[in-house]
């Protein structure tokens, strides 16, 4: 069934606003997904922040035309059925829900991407995402490794402290 006009100014400017607030924008060859599985991604994604949108891909050409970002930004790899993962928070999280879902549904082939500088992302790159470790766990790793002087400080006094005190214990017994 045709869209009407009215329906594609609607849905390039929802689009426009979308990729135009994006840090990082992944799209994904979908064919061979049931509609069980669009859902199961989308459920996935929306956990992690992340809007999933299957439209055409002129529509997403129409729309990147006008974000100045994205004007002179290479398109000729939106071909064939594609679904974008689109996240205004996290650029890492769009490529790690795809990939994730990726290891269980072989359908689903990671095709490329957009950075909000409006660069292109090869399928590589975003895999390389993907492999990142999430904003939460490299928070930690640097908590981590900031407090690992202190307990280390902290053991190495306890362990010398019980030393001490034995050596006290045995000194006085003697």
């Amino acid at each position: 069934m045709a869209i009407s006009k009215d329906k594609k100014k609607s849905l390039v400017a929802d689009l426009t606003e979308l990729l135009g607030n994006s840090k990082t924008t992944v799209y994904a060859r979908y064919q061979g997904l049931s509609v069980a599985d669009l859902q199961a991604l989308r459920a996935a994604a929306r956990e992690a922040g992340v809007k999933i949108k299957v439209v055409k891909n002129r529509l997403v050409k129409v729309a990147m035309n006008e974000i100045a970002v994205y004007k002179d930004t290479d398109t000729t790899g939106l071909t064939g059925q594609l679904l974008y993962a689109v996240s205004s928070e996290d650029e890492v999280a769009p490529a790690k829900v795809l990939a994730e879902f990726s290891k269980t549904h072989q359908a689903l082939e990671i095709a490329g991407g957009f950075n909000d500088l409006g660069a292109n992302l090869a399928d590589t790159e975003v895999k390389a995402l993907a492999a990142l470790p999430t904003k939460n766990e490299l928070i930690a790793q640097v908590v981590a490794q900031l407090l690992s002087p202190v307990t280390d400080s902290v053991s190495g006094l306890s362990g010398g402290l019980s030393e001490i005190v034995s050596g006290l214990e045995a000194k006085a017994t003697a």
